[in-house]
């Protein structure tokens, strides 16, 4: 069995169909508003980018993509992070679902179209840092655990020169934007719910590392910040 069959299984299709697709298109099913441009280029980002990023981190880490194939699968996943991991997906899929409410029932907001252009940049240029940070790492797991099968040592490159957990990073700054985009303020409530995840899901994550891979303490510290420059 070659290694693209390995990671094509139906699971994982089903899985990237559901939430690289689905979830990202609940704004536009949700308010049967079709013609809301916002929402396709929300959509447009997800897809587009997830493709990119895969491609491009498969081309350099083919066993990458395997790895992240087998989301929750792996019996040394950290206990802490089996509840967490899901949880995060779960407030990930409430973002649009809560979008999509909002747009349906008049809930939403007017903001200017220069506020709405400025919040679709920072949400690619998140995407854009989470996926450099996914092609940069070949330990990029879906789930935390210390991948000693695959020779799992410290990352120093690509923007892991300036922050411990770069993909998080990608991730807090797109979070953010989608309020502005889809323009509605009850957005802010799963996102704020995700943030303080992606914000625990980080501390447990670093301390990790610190404690069971080796050369992660010197690296700490190196680069000080986990998240945020200058900040945390």
């Amino acid at each position: 069995m070659s290694e693209k069959e390995k990671i094509a299984t139906p699971r994982v299709i089903i899985i990237v169909i559901f939430f690289i697709v689905g979830v990202p298109m609940l704004p536009l099913l949700i308010s049967g508003d079709w013609g809301w441009w916002e929402a396709w280029a929300y959509l447009a980002v997800n897809v587009v980018g997830f493709g990119l990023s895969r491609y491009m981190a498969g081309r350099k880490h083919p066993d990458l993509i395997a790895e992240r194939g087998k989301f929750m699968q792996h019996d040394n996943t950290e206990s802490w992070d089996k509840l967490l991991s899901p949880l995060l997906a779960v407030g990930g899929g409430l973002i649009p679902i809560t979008a999509g409410l909002a747009a349906r029932f008049g809930a939403g907001v007017q903001l200017s179209f220069g506020l709405r252009l400025l919040a679709l940049l920072v949400l690619i240029g998140g995407h854009a840092l989470g996926s450099w940070a996914l092609i940069a790492n070949r330990y990029f797991s879906g789930t935390v655990r210390i991948q000693s099968e695959r020779g799992h040592h410290v990352v120093r490159g690509g923007p892991y020169r300036w922050v411990r957990h770069p993909g998080y990073a990608g991730a807090l700054v797109t979070y953010l934007a989608i309020p502005f985009l889809l323009e509605s303020w009850w957005i802010f409530i799963p996102v704020l719910l995700v943030l303080v995840i992606l914000v625990i899901r980080t501390s447990l994550e670093d301390r990790t590392l610190q404690e069971k891979l080796a050369g992660y303490r010197g690296y700490a510290q190196e680069v000080r910040y986990r998240l945020i420059p200058g900040l945390w």
